[in-house]
């Protein structure tokens, strides 16, 4: 078991992070060592440096499709959120903008179950002077794209829309919502922080203007991530300096770190439906066997279009407090990993429906590449033997 003898714990909460794949680990430990030099000086240091950088760059492109110069690196894709919608907004107001006319505006669209630095972002935009148009969700937590229609106005600038829930794990209709921003000739930009890797992703195709993603959603490392932008495309930086990433995000390359996240992007590519075969095999079992055997239990998001290794279920008579209490050897999570330390009903469970005791009664498992078989029917067989506990089952 992956990491298992050292914690002594089963690791079932990879949409929060995943472990560091040792294909990647050991593709990088040359760039601690050997190759640490500036990708910016010129000398051989930093050449090797630049030329790795920009292979990553192409492992990165071609995952989602694009073409290595629309690639830029972030810190991750929360980073790579605010870069989108904040310099979005500084684009078009003209208190940021002396070029912008007097009477320039921008509205953003985004829904209620984005990620926190979505959400955030934008009320900080809204604060400068942005319109913010915030969408309702169905059951299954997924943009009706009649609502996102009916949401578009003249100034529409912008729509920031998740492509995989992190806490449900629905995946939202991207090209459907991306053949419509086209159309209208708006910016479309998706968080895919949690599809990248799992889900296929053709950006062109899609009709994606702009994607952010993180190494450690996809067993890289922490620390690091990317923005993919479309050709055309432009916002204010809001890092200024040495004018690196075309001067939209200036900084001293983290070159480890790209190298780690060039890696982990290649080897998705090439383990994807290895992957995606056995985890959602492993996923199904699980999940049956919970739902079959717990009565009052019900699996939040879409039932079919979902990520693969997402879990997501409620239990009527239980609490949060006695899944920590009985599950000790198992790491998962009962909410979203960023908001998991609050004791408030997660907002995602609360926007599909459920009352403030189910959501609190909810728990999320995420299957991963090192899950194994063992693992899984021993976090099946303990879940039901607490709920036959707690609920004083037969």
């Amino acid at each position: 078991m992956f990491g298992v003898e050292s914690v002594n714990c089963i690791y079932l909460d990879n949409n929060a992070t995943t472990p560091l794949d040792p294909r990647v680990y050991a593709g990088v430990e040359p760039y601690c060592k050997e190759f640490f030099g500036n990708p910016a000086s010129s000398h051989d240091f930093g050449y090797k440096a630049a030329a790795a950088v920009l292979k990553s760059r192409k492992r990165i492109a071609d995952l989602i499709g694009t073409k290595t110069h629309n690639i830029l690196f972030t810190s991750g894709a929360t980073e790579s959120n605010n870069m989108v919608i904040l310099g979005k907004a500084m684009k078009y107001l003209p208190i940021f903008n002396p070029e912008a006319a007097i009477d320039s505006s921008i509205h953003i669209i985004t829904s209620c179950v984005e990620h926190k630095c979505i959400l955030e972002t934008c009320k900080r935009a809204e604060q400068w002077g942005a319109e913010i148009t915030v969408l309702p969700v169905n059951e299954y937590g997924l943009i009706e794209i009649d609502d996102l229609k009916k949401a578009i106005r003249p100034n529409t600038r912008l729509v920031s829309l998740i492509f995989a829930n992190n806490e449900i794990g629905s995946i939202n209709p991207i090209t459907e919502i991306g053949k419509l921003c086209r159309s209208k000739g708006i910016t479309f930009h998706t968080d895919a922080a949690q599809a990248t890797g799992k889900v296929d992703i053709d950006v062109d195709a899609m009709n994606i203007d702009l994607l952010s993603m993180s190494g450690h959603k996809i067993y890289g490392p922490k620390g690091v991530g990317a923005l993919y932008v479309r050709d055309g495309l432009d916002f204010t930086p809001m890092t200024l300096g040495g004018g690196q990433e075309k001067g939209l995000r200036s900084g001293t390359h983290n070159v480890t770190g790209i190298v780690g996240l060039g890696l982990a992007c290649e080897i998705a590519a090439k383990d994807k439906d290895c992957d995606d075969l056995r985890i959602s095999e492993m996923r199904t079992w699980l999940t049956n066997e919970i739902l079959t055997k717990i009565p009052g239990s019900r699996l939040n998001g879409h039932p079919e279009k979902r990520l693969h290794g997402n879990i997501n279920i409620s239990f009527e008579g239980l609490t949060a407090k006695i899944f920590n209490k009985e599950l000790r050897d198992i790491a998962f999570s009962s909410s979203s990993a960023c908001s998991s330390g609050t004791p408030k009903p997660s907002y995602v469970l609360k926007a599909i429906g459920l009352s403030d005791d189910m959501a609190l009664a909810t728990i999320r498992f995420g299957l991963g590449r090192f899950t194994t078989w063992e693992e899984v029917r021993y976090t099946g067989e303990k879940v039901v033997a607490m709920a036959k506990n707690h609920l004083q089952l037969c």
